[in-house]
């Protein structure tokens, strides 16, 4: 499978991102994910990947074939135990964030408005914070940014993380509506650009198994 990236131009003075031994595991652990999940019998083929210029989509990567997401499970805001087999049929955009993070708190604007615009037309944003202190931090928080669209989902212990092998954050994928992992970005995006938009309505507009 390809690298996932990170969009150089959005870093910032100051901001940690994922270099060196750290960027590696991360890498690593896409790989074993990909790798392990290519063992499950499944019938797959192969994505057709929009194309197009800009950022996002050059520093977006692909994983050709999709492969079947995790299901591990994570938390909703009421303490109720889901996966994301929940979203079967509809696109996820998977985010994973925390409240710590600086790019993560200027991404997450883009993605509550990404959220409104696109959830009629069958997008599930599923931002889920890697904070260990869970709803007691996260609630405050999306009061604090006026987050009106995104649901709360929590991964206090790591564990959806860890199956994908996240490291850096943000870190998103998007899935399919088969529920299968087509690709993602490591780093911040505007998530409700054209551009963005133009990516997601793709797979909105293909249901059928490509």
């Amino acid at each position: 499978m390809r690298k996932f990236k990170k969009i150089a131009a959005t870093s910032h003075p100051g901001e940690t991102l994922v270099q060196g031994p750290t960027r590696r595991r991360f890498l690593a652990g896409l790989a074993a994910f990909a790798l392990a999940s290519s063992l499950l019998p499944s019938e797959r083929g192969r994505a057709d990947q929009p194309t197009g210029g800009g950022i996002l989509a050059e520093n977006f990567t692909w994983l050709t074939p999709p492969e079947p997401a995790s299901a591990t499970p994570f938390t909703r805001a009421d303490g109720q135990v889901t996966t994301l087999a929940a979203f079967q049929g509809r696109v996820v955009l998977l985010n994973f964030w925390a409240t710590w993070c600086a790019p993560c708190i200027r991404e997450m604007p883009s993605l509550d408005r990404l959220q409104a615009r696109l959830k009629g037309e069958g997008l599930d944003v599923v931002a889920v914070s890697e904070d260990f202190a869970g709803m007691d931090l996260v609630g405050p928080f999306f009061e604090r940014l006026k987050l009106e669209n995104l649901a709360i989902f929590l991964d206090s212990d790591g564990a959806l993380g860890k199956v994908f092998g996240i490291v850096g954050l943000p870190t998103t994928l998007l899935i399919d509506r088969e529920g299968r992992l087509v690709g993602g970005l490591e780093g911040p995006a505007e998530w409700d650009s054209d551009e963005a938009v133009a990516l997601i309505r793709h797979y909105l507009q293909h249901p059928e198994r490509v």
